[in-house]
């Protein structure tokens, strides 16, 4: 049977260099390209037809997201395994949701690392356990459906303290779009300013970890 064809995205050479050494030792994995952001993942997938793209999320220019939802728009195969720090719905959700067929943190050992690479290659999905603790406790919790998956991004965006014009450039939509979706957040979450959402949305565990829980406020 023929390796698995890699692709690798990280914008930190180093990271890069230690994911390669990381999978390289497995003779069933070659490593056939590496990109340093979500635009030249997109081209290298286009050109090199890898089985597995290992994306890094929070990446500058193209973040790994909107690279998910490209390739699968463009009908690029490769199955796209998220490799990152971040385990927060924000982050895993909308990953998930376009199209990311595995999710591991970069402290992931190595032998879980090329399991989720071999999974993904035969089409199998592959969390981190902290990633699968989420899921399930937003399936079993009664507030999971409470906002939609670009509601709680809009609402993290302004937890952040972004406004409604940057929080429309980092989701690529109009700052009106923001607008509505604060709105239809007010009214689910019965506020009626972004503070109160704010607050609102920690106090229910739609954001996480409260400002006061947060390492940085010990």
């Amino acid at each position: 049977m023929s390796p698995v064809r890699l692709l690798v995205v990280d914008d930190h050479p180093v990271v890069r260099d230690g994911i390669v050494g990381m999978v390289s030792s497995d003779p069933d994995i070659e490593v056939v390209g590496e990109a340093s952001d979500g635009g030249e993942a997109i081209r290298l997938a286009l050109g090199l037809e890898p089985d597995v793209v290992l994306m890094d999320l929070r990446m500058p220019g193209t973040d790994g997201v909107s690279a998910i939802r490209e390739l699968a728009r463009l009908g690029v195969p490769s199955r796209v395994v998220v490799l990152t720090t971040y385990d927060a719905d924000s982050d895993v959700l909308p990953a998930i949701e376009a199209g990311a067929t595995g999710y591991l943190l970069k402290d992931a050992p190595r032998d879980e690392l090329v399991r989720a690479v071999h999974a993904a290659a035969l089409g199998r999905t592959s969390l981190a356990s902290s990633v699968a603790s989420r899921l399930i406790d937003r399936v079993r919790s009664p507030e999971a459906s409470l906002l939609s998956p670009r509601e709680l991004q809009v609402l993290a965006l302004v937890a952040d303290g972004a406004t409604n014009r940057q929080a429309g450039v980092r989701l690529h939509v109009s700052e009106a779009t923001v607008k509505t979706h604060l709105l239809s957040i007010y009214a689910k979450l019965g506020v009626s300013d972004r503070a109160a959402a704010v607050a609102e949305g920690f106090r229910r565990g739609l954001l996480g970890l409260s400002p006061s829980d947060s390492p940085g406020a010990r």
